[in-house]
């Protein structure tokens, strides 16, 4: 049975919704398939509803081909198992927490690894039952800073998560790779072009971590990939450090006044005028930069860090909260210098000329970290720790050392890749999956074990694999547009063909009605616009805004056996009689 415009509940917009940053949220909304709630937080209408369970169709065709299961948690679930994971603490303020009228603690669950190793852990007890990998589709809820971009970046959206189950290393190789090849045929059967790349597993915790982002201008990772294939999150990049050089020979370190000069520019102004090279001119490069951040631990407690990084660089701060999870990061405070007296802003270092000694607690009594590149024999232009003063020809490995490596810094196109493939180039990308190898956390945690073939208790290792199935819609609007309103491909198009009655005359709207017949006796899923109060001009302006790849228009040419059929993806717009309509449309790809 074909679905009547005239009776379908939708109501398309003629104006971009004021808070739309995105192409994807623009149309969705405007042609009706969702409607804005609170920030973050959408209804989905019979349209909306349409493609959303065909994008959940793919997944689930290819998690079955995978030979995973489908189950359904709920999203109100109980504190103590995410306690005893401790991501209670961990997800900080982006957990929905609540209280029921008894006091207890509950959240909306923002993902399920806990629930779902209890319920393994309830039902199966040998090595016999595994390898096992199940799967919901089900709404998550995180409580996101700044919730944009529509269906992009919600408070609540919809996930498929999988979770395998294995006794051994080599069986969650085995189920991480089978599930990974499962994504990359969804997307392929969604349209979208897709880089695997090398992530942080931030909160999820594991041992290995890859996202499956899609190319576009209003994604909001950046990512960095190589020629020679490597490809990772910035978040996850590691920089390569470069062979220490030898100590022996070089200058002594040399204190000289820099009245004003708090800034990396002003030095390197300073230094060219009063102290220039023989060789070359100094550069940012040549200094250290410090940089004081504040960390807030799960426990409350704050702590100041140092962390000294070339002076061409800055400090990414993504990366650097990858650094330090689980603790909060941010740049110091006023009142954090107030209540450091050893700390001189604008000329903080690493040594102090009143003989800091290699080897000893930092000249500021604050821990000191040191960009990867900051190795030994490396000569730097950094801060003496005292007021409008500069030390020439400090050596690392020689006059100071550190508490530790912090790989914080902004990466750059032409940074060399980790693994030897050469320089990188920076894109940016929206994450639409990520596969976890958990390894062990979750199931020592909760205490799934089971026994192998000798009888001893071994802990199982997990695998997580998400899919935004909400993004993943949004991805393939944001991909399929153009200036007129949405152009779905037909895996996941709300209906297959789109029939207009263009003209009052009622031979028209029976040719029109006869076509409806005609298609759906094809199997086709036909979408019928029969208001007879509306005009022509208005019904092109929704078939375009609706999106529908496949456009038949009974206009006046219906008379003479004469319709159009329009393709709306290459938008071609072509005569066709009537009695070859139908062979015609088979024909379309």
């Amino acid at each position: 049975m074909s679905t009547r415009l005239s009776q379908l509940f939708v109501r398309t917009l003629r104006e971009d919704p004021v808070d739309a940053e995105v192409a994807s949220h623009r149309l969705l909304v405007r042609a009706g398939y969702v409607r804005r709630q609170a920030p973050g937080i959408f209804a989905w209408l019979p349209l909306g509803l349409k493609v959303r369970r065909k994008v959940e169709q793919i997944v689930r065709e290819e998690m079955e081909a995978a030979g995973a299961q489908e189950v359904l948690f709920p999203g109100l679930l109980p504190r103590e198992p995410y306690e005893a994971s401790g991501r209670w603490e961990e997800y900080g303020d982006g957990l929905f927490r609540l209280k029921d009228r008894k006091g207890a603690d509950y959240l909306l669950a923002p993902t399920h690894e806990e629930v779902f190793t209890l319920l393994v852990k309830d039902l199966y007890s040998s090595y016999k039952d595994l390898p096992l990998t199940i799967y919901q589709i089900q709404d998550k809820y995180r409580d996101e800073a700044r919730p944009r971009a529509g269906l992009l970046r919600g408070r609540e959206f919809s996930m498929k998560d999988a979770y395998s189950f294995d006794y051994t290393d080599e069986g969650l190789d085995a189920s991480y790779q089978n599930q990974r090849d499962a994504y990359e045929r969804i997307f392929a059967r969604l349209g979208l072009e897709v880089v695997i790349v090398k992530a942080d597993a931030g909160a999820m915790g594991g041992s290995r971590s890859e996202e499956f982002l899609h190319p576009t201008a209003v994604g909001e990772d950046t990512f960095v990939r190589s020629a020679g294939g490597y490809a990772a999150n910035v978040e996850a990049f590691t920089t390569t450090a470069p062979d220490p050089l030898p100590t022996e020979g070089l200058p002594e370190a040399v204190v000289f006044d820099s009245p004003e000069t708090p800034t990396i520019d002003t030095l390197v102004a300073l230094v060219n005028e009063r102290h220039p090279r023989a060789d070359r001119p100094w550069t940012a490069a040549d200094t250290l930069k410090n940089v004081v951040l504040s960390l807030t631990h799960l426990d409350g407690s704050r702590e100041l860090v140092i962390v000294g990084l070339p002076g061409d660089r800055e400090v990414d701060m993504k990366r650097a909260e990858v650094a330090f999870a689980p603790a909060e990061v941010e740049a110091a405070s006023e009142a954090d210098f107030v209540k450091q007296p050893l700390l001189v802003k604008g000329y903080i270092g690493p040594w102090s000329p009143e003989g800091a000694v290699l080897g000893e607690e930092s000249a500021t009594e604050i821990r000191y970290l040191l960009d990867p590149r900051v190795v030994e024999g490396t000569q730097w232009v950094t801060g003496a720790n005292a007021d409008e003063k500069h030390v020439l020809n400090l050596v690392a490995g020689r006059d100071f050392g550190a508490d530790g490596i912090a790989d914080i810094a902004e990466v750059r196109a032409g940074d060399l890749a980790p693994d030897g493939s050469g320089p990188v180039e920076l894109a940016r990308g929206m994450e639409l999956g990520h596969v976890f190898q958990l390894g062990r956390k979750y199931a020592e945690a909760l205490g799934l074990k089971v026994l192998d073939e000798n009888g001893k208790l071994v802990t199982v290792t997990m695998g997580s694999y998400g899919i935004g199935v909400t993004r993943a819609l949004a991805a393939v609007a944001e991909l399929n547009n153009d200036g007129r309103g949405l152009i779905w491909p037909r895996a996941v198009a709300p209906f297959d063909v789109h029939v207009i009655a263009a003209t009052k005359d009622e031979t028209v709207y029976a040719a029109a009605e006869q076509m409806v017949l005609d298609l759906e006796a094809t199997g086709a899923d036909v979408l019928f616009d029969d208001r007879l109060k509306v005009s022509p001009g208005v019904k092109f302006g929704d078939a375009e805004l609706l999106g529908v790849p496949i456009i038949v228009v009974v206009g006046k040419g219906a008379a003479d056996g004469i319709v159009e059929l329009w393709d709306r993806r290459t938008g071609v717009k072509t005569p066709t009689p009537i009695a070859d309509l139908v062979a015609a449309y088979k024909q379309l790809p």
